[in-house]
């Protein structure tokens, strides 16, 4: 390529972790070429630097992208520190590298535990809920109508099943804002819970 500068165009980025397993990718557009040079990561290799545009990639995702590639998103609780631009890039995270972590449906008759200790928001509430039902970094749902869709199965979790939700007077302070005007006076706490009953979730208030 020497000095010239490739076209714009689009690809699929993907992430590789310490092996160079794919651990998640995303769909970027405007990828411009700027650099290229050898690879100190093996002959035939090379390292390019690119101006690309992508709407996925949160600013915040870097750090929890980086515990996958290194194998320490290990332990939970990790997304507690987190701020609200934190904790909406660590649900970006956790969706992406869902499909790529083969997770199969638990039994129905799975109980799930649930430490609202830690929500302090929305997002708060999906961080601990991926946690509850995939592990450290796991996925289920990021909004409303994405918790319906995972209660529906293919999420690691199949309905019905029992959730104990520990601490939850902590997180029902913490969603005790209205769902908007069409749903007057209802908390998204209750909200919520009416979704885990149109679902048949069994959940156990702690």
């Amino acid at each position: 390529m020497g000095s010239k500068r490739g076209l714009a165009g689009n690809a699929n980025l993907a992430f590789l972790d310490s092996s160079g397993a794919r651990m998640g990718q995303y769909f970027v557009s405007n990828v411009t070429p700027e650099a290229v040079r050898p690879s100190t990561r093996g002959a035939g290799l090379v390292d390019l630097a690119a101006r690309l545009w992508c709407d996925n990639a949160l600013v915040e995702s870097e750090w929890p992208w980086e515990l996958i590639r290194a194998g320490q998103m290990n332990r939970a609780g990790l997304w507690h520190s987190l701020g609200p631009a934190g904790r909406r890039g660590w649900l970006s995270v956790a969706l992406t590298h869902h499909s790529f972590r083969s997770l199969p449906d638990r039994p129905s008759s799975t109980t799930y535990h649930l430490d609202g200790e830690h929500i302090a928001d929305e997002d708060g509430f999906y961080c601990a809920l991926g946690e509850a039902v995939n592990g450290p970094g796991g996925y289920f749902g990021w909004n409303l109508d994405a918790l319906d869709d995972c209660l529906r199965g293919r999420w690691g979790a199949k309905s019905p099943f029992t959730l104990e939700w520990h601490s939850a007077s902590v997180a029902k302070s913490s969603l005790a804002q209205r769902d908007g005007p069409s749903r007057e006076g209802v908390s998204l706490f209750e909200v919520i819970l009416e979704i885990f009953r149109d679902h048949s979730i069994n959940v156990i208030i702690r």
